[in-house]
């Protein structure tokens, strides 16, 4: 997806950081990042999945399910992985 200006702004501001950064602090948060990115998705669809196993509608794992959804949602608004 094609980023809008005000995230083209904050990735912009965030390269310089990362250029200039303790490689082994940049190196942690990029491997914290790309851990967090691999599996939210998989969370989310595996919950969600695990609630309709265990007779769904509307149980605790759904709900469960949505709370890793709307952290899905702000993952994807970030523009870290851009920078990285």
């Amino acid at each position: 997806m094609a980023m809008n200006e005000t995230q083209k702004a904050r990735a912009e501001a965030l390269a310089p950081l990362f250029r200039n950064m303790d490689a082994h602090t940049a190196q942690e948060i990029r491997e914290s990042y790309y851990r967090i990115a691999e599996n939210l998705r998989p969370l989310v669809n595996a919950l969600e999945i695990a609630d309709l196993d265990h007779g769904g509608p509307a149980g605790p794992l759904l709900e469960e399910h949505y709370i890793f959804c709307e952290l899905l949602g702000k993952l994807d608004k970030s523009v870290l992985g851009a920078v990285l």
